[in-house]
């Protein structure tokens, strides 16, 4: 098929997509964050949920050296939690999270272990390269 036919074509399909109206149920709402209210009625509709929720998970894969864990408790705006990575250097990085309304998020990171660092032994063919 030529290029200018099927040009014409998603012309015409893009026009008829864009000439269907805007459905009249939906045109009385605002979203605000959380809440939709209806402008249209003098009764407000709010469809927020009381979020509240908790879960752990956790990896320990040696082979690959993937370990690491996580936990996390919310209840409405009150968010706490905590996850552990162990780092390449063999150190244990941990970081506790808090997040609420009047504080924002907060963490704390703490480092536990020794870092180790692989001595590296340069050659005389290793002198005259960058890397």
């Amino acid at each position: 098929m030529p290029k200018s036919i099927t040009f014409v074509l998603l012309a015409g399909i893009l026009a008829a997509v864009l000439a269907v109206p805007y459905p009249e149920e939906y045109s009385g709402f605002q979203f605000n964050g959380y809440r939709q209210k209806a402008h249209d009625d003098d009764e407000n509709v709010d469809y927020y949920a009381h979020p509240k929720y908790s879960f752990n998970y956790g990896v320990e894969d040696h082979h690959t050296g993937d370990v690491k864990s996580q936990h996390e408790y919310r209840d409405g705006d009150v968010l706490k939690g905590a996850y552990t990575v162990h780092d390449p250097d063999g150190t244990v990085r941990t970081v506790e999270y808090t997040a609420d309304k009047e504080n924002g998020f907060n963490a704390v990171v703490h480092k536990s272990g020794h870092a180790v660092h692989p001595q590296n032994y340069h050659t005389e063919s290793d002198s005259g390269s960058k890397y």
